[in-house]
């Protein structure tokens, strides 16, 4: 066979491959524009759990906030949307990375509230599992809400290896009934079409009455983390607002979660316990975001994220500071840490806190 009849064979095969994925991405763009999830500004949300007590009858409370990575980014994974190669772990990598999620949260079951991320209710990069539900069973001194912030009916990228199904989101556990809680939207989105599969990022607001007539905000949040800072900035205003209209009515207000911001004050050469603190692709929240009588609360000295573009290794991976927690002025900080776990269960590590409230 002559070679340019060779070379006009190859390019109509490669013609007909370039089409094919052309066919598969508009068709699976328009299911997902017809089946697109479009929550409302704000819902209530409807607490699950069987426990009873509706005040908070102390004055010092322990909190955790953790991105659990849902059960999929633990050390040994990279993921493609961050550069790396691989859209999820192997079933058994993925049992033994929520294995690991399962007995960090039971050896932390004394605290007052835990505020979880990336919780998957359906998807196919958790084998479908219902981690909300396994969380419940597993956790069942606690109430808990559940936000949903990703519902794709089908995630067309990588071509070779699509995500496919999402159904995940925010999930609070507190051992206190919440007089309200609610799923608030952030505002902004992508353009069309990456808009129909990214997140609908929102936080969780839930309220709790303390016995000294007063009420706590609690707010869980998960801040975008692929825009070039438009959203971020819309999402932050909002927090800010409902932060100070909060304490304006004298509340207490405590804000955790994934901020996917570096903290003001955040200082990299702070890093105390052997890795790499080299992240420079992330702004710090500006410094004057609140008034100064507000506190941020973080652990300078240990990363709770990694760079999930890469395999995690100690010491040779990128790690930074994405999850802390804002306290309002008439909350006392008395101690935050994070709990390194060297990236085992997740591609971020936890945080836990313990703040007085004063004038109880």
């Amino acid at each position: 066979m002559k070679p340019l009849k060779i070379l006009k064979i190859f390019f109509k095969i490669l013609g007909v491959i370039i089409l094919l994925a052309l066919a598969f991405l508009i068709v699976a763009s328009l299911l997902a524009t017809f089946t697109d999830y479009r929550p409302p500004d704000s819902e209530i949300i409807k607490p699950k759990g069987k426990i009873t007590t509706t005040s908070i009858q102390k004055d010092t409370l322990d909190l955790m906030s953790w991105n659990i990575g849902y059960g999929g980014l633990g050390a040994k994974m990279d993921f493609f949307y961050d550069g790396g190669n691989q859209v999820r772990p192997s079933r058994s990598y993925y049992n033994e990375t929520f294995e690991c999620i399962e007995k960090v949260l039971q050896n932390n079951d004394t605290m007052d509230f835990i505020l979880l991320q990336e919780v998957d209710k359906k998807a196919r990069r958790s084998y479908r599992n219902d981690q909300e539900e396994q969380i419940i069973a597993l956790m069942p001194q606690y109430q808990s809400v559940f936000a949903k912030n990703y519902d794709v009916l089908f995630v067309p990228v990588p071509l070779n290896d699509p995500m496919g199904k999402v159904v995940a989101g925010l999930m609070s556990l507190s051992q206190y009934v919440p007089a309200t809680a609610e799923r608030v939207s952030f505002p902004g989105n992508y353009a069309w079409p990456k808009s129909i599969f990214m997140l609908d990022r929102c936080f969780i607001t839930e309220h709790f009455v303390t016995d000294n007539g007063s009420v706590l905000m609690l707010i869980n949040t998960h801040n975008s983390a692929f825009d070039d800072g438009t959203l971020r900035k819309q999402q932050f205003d909002l927090l800010r607002k409902t932060a100070l209209d909060a304490y304006a009515k004298g509340y207490y207000v405590i804000i955790g979660g994934d901020w996917n911001q570096n903290p003001p004050g955040f200082d990299p050469s702070l890093i105390q316990n052997g890795d790499l603190s080299e992240r420079h692709d992330l702004p710090n929240v500006p410094a004057d975001f609140m008034p100064p009588e507000w506190s941020w609360a973080f652990d300078p000295t240990i990363p709770s994220n990694r760079d999930a573009g890469v395999v995690y290794r100690k010491g040779k991976t990128s790690t930074t500071i994405l999850d802390y927690f804002l306290l309002s002025p008439n909350i006392q900080l008395l101690d935050v840490s994070t709990l390194d776990l060297g990236f085992n269960c997740s591609d971020h590590n936890p945080v836990t806190l313990r703040v007085k409230l004063k004038n109880h």
